[in-house]
């Protein structure tokens, strides 16, 4: 896939995903209405949510620039992502969407997005189990097998695998 049309696909799937997940059902859950919360707490929140956000950019821009396709299952990468933050972490953008989440819940002082968070993570979490994990197995083989068992998947390890990417 070129890299344009992975940048299209990426950006139509960015808005659609995690814009969805991350942008719209927390809008609908509280209508981003903030209750009352100590200013440190929702300067935390901010700091997360923006957190997320840059790192959920980085990811995507990670897929178009070294794997040449999407995150979208439809559209798949030709190579397997493994640099930038994917040498830290295997799935960076379910911890940033996650994150930008949780970030909300604190900023809005909402209760009821760290309730959606969870069930968000744990539904991503069961989506990476129990497809893409598999997926990426038949897809890339021993070169993903090595990849997975040097990086974990949800807690970033402090340094980089160095591991080879295609960049």
């Amino acid at each position: 896939m070129r890299r344009s049309r992975a940048a299209v696909g990426s950006s139509v799937f960015l808005a659609l995903a995690p814009g969805t997940v991350a942008g719209l059902v927390p809008w609908w859950l509280t209508g981003w209405q903030a209750g009352h919360e100590w200013p440190a707490v929702r300067l935390l929140g901010g700091a997360v949510l923006t957190g997320g956000a840059v790192v959920l950019v980085h990811a995507f821009a990670r897929f178009v620039r070294e794997g040449l396709g999407t995150p979208a299952p439809v559209a798949p990468t030709e190579h397997l992502v493994v640099g930038g933050l994917y040498r830290h972490v295997r799935n960076p953008m379910y911890v940033a969407v996650t994150a930008a989440i949780g970030g909300q819940a604190l900023l809005l002082g909402r209760p009821i997005l760290l309730t959606y968070g969870l069930l968000a993570g744990t539904v991503m979490w069961a989506f990476a189990r129990w497809y893409e994990e598999p997926a990426l197995l038949r897809t890339f083989g021993a070169e993903y097998e090595t990849y997975r068992r040097a990086v974990p998947g949800w807690w970033p390890r402090l340094r980089p695998w160095r591991g080879e990417s295609h960049t």
